[in-house]
């Protein structure tokens, strides 16, 4: 059956049936001359084609069908005046001024002028809306399936690649046509790829599910050969007696490749963070170790003198014995200033940085289960003031250790916001601000807040903040707490601003 222009080219596109004539028949007998295209109606042929059914106007097939269909129509009279042919071809017509369409169907009879095309002409406008209405479903479909970010391979109960998305196509680098038709095995390495076919004869035999309605991650085969892992979810539908199986595949490649970047983060953050403590463990033994060990030199050089006079024939060796015990005290000092300055001279690599992406990768590791405690990040930093020199490392520990002080001190706030800005800061510097809505600091609480040893928390070791003040003032800025006039707390760093 030929057809006019589909809905889809008319300039009258509505998928809204036209009126329904009353008493409306859908069949009428018709006799065309294909020559003139003159008409020899029945009554039910004029009210199929939206004519007056008692007129006996000689309308021509050309005058009664719509101007969008009128030129087939034309061509296919005159192909069966040449031809001798019969006649099957579709298109519309005007019934109230809506088209609606129809179909003839005619036989040649007769011989040049006297040629005749009899037959009758089918009312098929619910069958034609009705194909429409599924085709735009089926591109509206398709679309969907284009765009879908995740991989969608459709295969039948014998592993026979049936649909292949766009998704999937970039996923595994196959095309449709390379995988429509082939066994779904291709897109599995080994041992996966020897086994599939047995698991789905085991299914069909025992209908046992083990991985259908459950996601879980398994390794995919590219078409260049190589692998990659992914999540594949499975899901199961029977059209008629046939199982189909649809599976949403999500390639986690780079999601994997970001957990190692953390993980590597994280080990080079807990290095850091380890040297830090010692040199923070050195400089406060050595402080507090230094007056102790300076008493002792002190009371050994004073037993010394008080031994210069006396007449015990043992004098000399006791002398003796306290000027070792001095110098020992001595070296004793010199060991833990040793000590410190060996730590203290850890390698520090500054260079210039970009202040939002160490931000970023410092809230990744700070706040993993933020979003489970209901605690939200507002990110206010200045782009005009991005660049800041600074040892990524150490400048992360810092900014990862005042992220996770804020969500711990949140935990039971009913407000749970926490808000990193910067600005441009005095003297070349860059100021970084992390706030919170937590309880706020006391000011007995402020005041000791950065020496070491001094926690708050049940189970800290009172250094982090120690040591974050001490890689701050290493990098030529400060680090400072305020408690906020509305509740929460407030800490400001400053790094030197890149030129």
């Amino acid at each position: 059956m030929k057809r006019g222009a589909g809905p889809e080219t008319s300039s009258e596109t509505s998928m809204e049936p036209a009126p329904a004539f009353v008493g409306a028949p859908v069949f009428g007998p018709i006799v065309v001359e294909p020559a003139s295209g003159a008409v020899v109606w029945s009554a039910p042929a004029r009210t199929l084609f939206g004519l007056d059914p008692q007129s006996q106007n000689g309308e021509s097939l050309a005058d009664v069908v719509a101007a969008e269909d009128r030129f087939v129509i034309e061509y296919e009279l005159a192909r069966c005046a040449a031809s001798g042919g019969g006649l099957d071809i579709a298109f519309r017509v005007r019934r109230d001024g809506k088209p609606h369409w129809l179909r003839l169907l005619a036989a040649a009879s007769g011989a040049g002028a006297s040629r005749r095309l009899s037959g009758g002409v089918l009312d098929i406008d619910a069958q034609m809306r009705a194909e429409e209405a599924l085709r735009s479903r089926e591109e509206h479909l398709r679309s969907i399936l284009e765009t879908v970010p995740d991989a969608m391979v459709v295969i039948d109960e014998f592993g026979v690649i049936q649909l292949f998305s766009r998704a999937a196509e970039r996923t595994f680098g196959f095309t449709q046509d390379q995988t429509i038709g082939q066994n779904v095995r291709i897109l599995m390495p080994e041992p996966d790829r020897s086994r599939h076919d047995g698991y789905l004869a085991r299914y069909r035999s025992d209908g046992e599910r083990h991985i259908i309605g459950i996601g879980r991650i398994v390794t995919g085969r590219r078409a260049d050969g190589s692998t990659f892992p992914m999540h594949l979810s499975v899901g199961e539908a029977k059209w008629g007696q046939r199982r189909y199986f649809t599976g949403f595949v999500r390639d986690l490649t780079e999601q994997q490749r970001a957990q190692q970047s953390i993980e590597r983060l994280q080990a080079e953050l807990a290095h850091v963070s380890r040297l830090s403590a010692m040199s923070e463990m050195a400089s406060a033994l050595a402080h507090e170790l230094n007056q102790p060990l300076a008493a002792i030199s002190n009371y050994m050089k004073g037993s010394r003198r008080l031994l210069a006079g006396s007449a015990d024939p043992n004098a000399s060796k006791i002398e003796a014995a306290l000027d070792r015990a001095g110098e020992q005290a001595l070296r004793a000092g010199q060991i833990i200033r040793r000590l410190r300055d060996f730590v203290l001279r850890g390698e520090s690599e500054r260079q210039v940085e970009s202040l939002a992406k160490l931000v970023e990768e410092a809230a990744a590791l700070a706040l993993v289960g933020a979003r489970e405690r209901g605690l939200s990040l507002k990110s206010a930093l200045d782009p005009n003031c991005d660049g800041v020199i600074a040892d990524r490392v150490q400048i992360q520990q810092v900014l990862v250790n005042l992220l996770r002080n804020a969500m711990e001190a949140m935990a039971d706030s009913p407000r749970r916001e926490l808000t990193v800005a910067s600005r441009p800061g005095p003297e070349g510097l860059v100021e970084v601000a992390v706030a919170d809505t937590g309880p706020g600091l006391p000011e007995a609480v402020r005041v000791k807040l950065f020496q070491p040893f001094f926690t708050t928390k049940e189970a800290g070791m009172g250094v982090g903040l120690s040591i974050s003040r001490t890689i701050v003032e290493a990098h030529g800025g400060k680090l400072s707490a305020e408690t906020n006039p509305e509740g929460g707390a407030t800490f400001r760093l400053t790094l030197p601003a890149a030129a």
